[in-house]
């Protein structure tokens, strides 16, 4: 044999199934995704002192409320783009939300801490967290959702800035 020979035989017999495999593999992995964008239908948003989540945001019904520097209740309406949307339901894949446990609360903690209730819903599943500031879980959970939390509150400043911008 031939060393031209030898390296057409050793891709034939290893590298080509190899490869077959992790399409077949990693196609069914995808295609079997518990989240999918396409059956992606609304997000919301929760925000505040305990159980009073004066912020609010739902992507179906576009209602956005929040409290400003002056304490004044805001009301709109508030369109995210579908880009927007599918940038967030990235973000939260990327950052591990679907594997979240459902409660992050810090129960031995007192008094006003800021909780956050997120919350994406799909054809036939929704996935629900609710997040304390104060929990103390581990560090690589509390940064996922502290760097979801900002992301989102980024996107929703964006989509008002460029709604106030427009009118």
């Amino acid at each position: 044999m031939t060393t031209q020979s030898k390296k057409i035989f050793l891709f034939a017999s290893i590298i080509v199934p190899f490869l077959l495999y992790c399409i077949y593999y990693y196609g069914m992995i995808l295609k079997n995704a518990p989240y999918k964008f396409s059956e992606f239908e609304s997000m919301q948003f929760q925000y505040g002192y305990g159980d009073t989540l004066l912020n609010k945001y739902d992507s179906k019904t576009g209602d956005y409320q929040y409290v400003n520097k002056r304490d004044s209740v805001i009301k709109m309406k508030l369109r995210l783009s579908k880009n927007e949307l599918l940038y967030l339901h990235r973000k939260a894949a990327d950052l591990g939300f679907w594997d979240f446990p459902a409660k992050e609360l810090n129960p031995s903690v007192k008094g006003r801490v800021p909780r956050f209730v997120t919350q994406f819903n799909y054809q036939h599943k929704s996935k629900k967290v609710v997040y304390d500031a104060s929990y103390d879980g581990p560090e690589k959970l509390v940064d996922a959702n502290q760097r979801l939390l900002k992301e989102i509150q980024k996107v929703l400043n964006e989509a008002e800035a460029r709604q106030r911008n427009n009118k």
